[in-house]
């Protein structure tokens, strides 16, 4: 395994948490930092959009990094993409990473009617031009999977914004270290993350590893597994995640659950997917069971630790609930 240089990493919370709209975020937003973390993360799929959080997170923070984990690279073009991102890195400079990624074709074709075609080529395109768009530069020409016929950014970042890519497998891991700022990993075990490390192989300064952590921060298990079992029955059965699995070895662990899914019985599915993978990829217990598991995650060479948190509905009772929630998960453990 390649040893990496250890350091503390950096802590962040994907918003908006579920069950809370956007706009009664603002009191998060503003104690984040107290609590130790340093990013506000979002994600695209079927719900809220990844970049408004992120504007608004600018707006009532002068201090949290703006992450998005992941952006689809089919769904927008590209120089909406590198606008978009140029933008964000106007209101927050030195601030923002821009996290692309191929998603999977229930975000792109089922809701969105686009062709799921050539996920790697796509990613890899995107990334090339949005790397170059954001130093300014003129585009012009045939990429594999799109042609430009003439683009360059009016107001480039000042300050660099990076690009990073959500990466599964040692293909998109490398490409994102290579010609990216780095990649965003998730819906892992601990044990898995050397696997991750010794594919992306030494990591220059600078570059990020960005581990998703996924946490129910309750002590009712009941509760835990049937908020998170159907999530976890539905993203373990598509094919860029069944492909992880197996590339980390867990395939005989999940086949039962794909083979329950390919026969077009989804409950079933949910239903054959062992406890040790519920309790193993969506984190439950109370906030100091959940944070000690957390840890687990971070190795030398991880650089960011992203935390997923579905609050139980007692959480939700107060702001001060929520905030007290947050804080015993967090880096500071309080």
């Amino acid at each position: 395994m390649t040893h990496q240089t250890a350091q503390t990493p950096k802590w962040g919370v994907t918003l908006p948490l579920p069950g809370l709209t956007i706009e009664r975020h603002r009191f998060i937003v503003e104690r984040l930092p107290d609590l130790g973390y340093t990013d506000v993360w979002s994600a695209e799929g079927g719900g809220t959009d990844a970049f408004t959080p992120l504007a608004v997170t600018a707006a009532w923070s002068p201090t949290l990094r703006i992450a998005t984990g992941i952006v689809p690279v089919h769904t927008r073009g590209p120089a909406v993409l590198a606008q978009t991102a140029a933008t964000l890195a106007q209101l927050a400079p030195g601030r923002l990473l821009l996290g692309l990624g191929a998603s999977v074709p229930a975000h792109v074709t089922d809701i969105n009617g686009i062709p799921f075609d050539e996920p790697f080529k796509r990613t890899r395109d995107v990334l090339r031009f949005v790397t170059r768009a954001l130093r300014g530069e003129h585009i012009a020409g045939d990429f594999d999977t799109f042609s430009i016929t003439g683009y360059r950014l009016p107001h480039p970042p000042e300050q660099p914004a990076k690009v990073i890519l959500g990466a599964l497998r040692p293909g998109m891991l490398r490409l994102g270290f290579t010609e990216g700022d780095g990649a965003i990993t998730n819906l892992l075990f601990p044990e898995d993350v050397p696997k991750i490390l010794d594919a992306v192989g030494p990591q220059p300064p600078g570059k990020e590893l960005v581990v998703k952590v996924f946490v129910c921060p309750t002590e009712d298990t009941d509760y835990a597994h049937r908020a998170t079992r159907p999530f976890l029955a539905w993203i373990l059965n598509r094919e860029p995640y069944r492909k992880f699995h197996e590339w980390l070895g867990h395939g005989e662990l999940l086949r039962e659950s794909h083979e329950r899914w390919a026969a077009g019985d989804p409950e079933a599915a949910q239903k054959a997917l062992p406890d040790e993978v519920v309790d193993g990829l969506f984190i439950s217990g109370s906030p100091e069971e959940c944070r000690e598991r957390i840890l687990r995650y971070h190795r030398p060479g991880v650089t960011t630790i992203q935390l997923y948190v579905s609050l139980p509905p007692e959480v939700f009772v107060s702001r001060a609930k929520v905030l007290e929630t947050l804080a015993r998960l967090g880096p500071a453990g309080v």
